[in-house]
């Protein structure tokens, strides 16, 4: 069952970008009409990628089998602040899914509204904000050191750079 429910480490960038284009324009298109339906699809999607990366998630599969190979050489970065920033995701939409057949009016949308953000930054710029607070939860030691060595790493390496 643990294999079954294990997350990619490493991931494709560029499938994880696509990924974000897709829930983009679903987080767009239930904004422009209304459909709640689509914070449910959203929010299954978020659960399945959470649990087990794009194993069971139709949009998760599209991504890392169909689109992504199509854009090039895969481009690899550590998988927990992937699935940290799928939680987030997760976290979103079933409170904006819950709160909209609840009969809530402005907060479903404000929720909807800052995933698409999050969702086009990364996407279009390849900055993931979950992931930044990833980084930064590790930093602070919320996040211990073994959850992601190379994490570590990575953070070294940059701060080496930019000194």
């Amino acid at each position: 069952m643990r294999e079954l429910l294990s997350f990619p480490n490493p991931v494709n960038e560029l499938a994880a970008r696509t990924v974000a284009a897709g829930v983009a324009v679903l987080a767009a298109l239930s904004l422009v009409t209304g459909w709640r339906w689509l914070l449910v699809l959203l929010a299954v999607g978020f659960l399945a990628r959470t649990l087990a990366g794009p194993r069971f998630s139709a949009l998760g599969r599209l991504a890392t089998h169909v689109v992504a190979p199509r854009l090039g050489m895969p481009r690899f970065v550590p998988g927990p602040p992937k699935r940290f920033a799928q939680s987030i995701g997760l976290v979103l939409t079933t409170v904006a899914a819950v709160t909209a057949y609840a009969g809530v009016a402005v907060l479903p949308s404000v929720l909807v509204a800052v995933l698409l953000v999050f969702a086009l930054l990364e996407s279009v710029l390849g900055f993931c904000a979950g992931c930044w607070v990833f980084g930064r939860l590790m930093r602070l030691g919320v996040i211990p050191s073994t959850v992601c060595e190379e994490c570590a790493n990575v953070q070294k390496r940059y701060a080496a750079s930019a000194a």
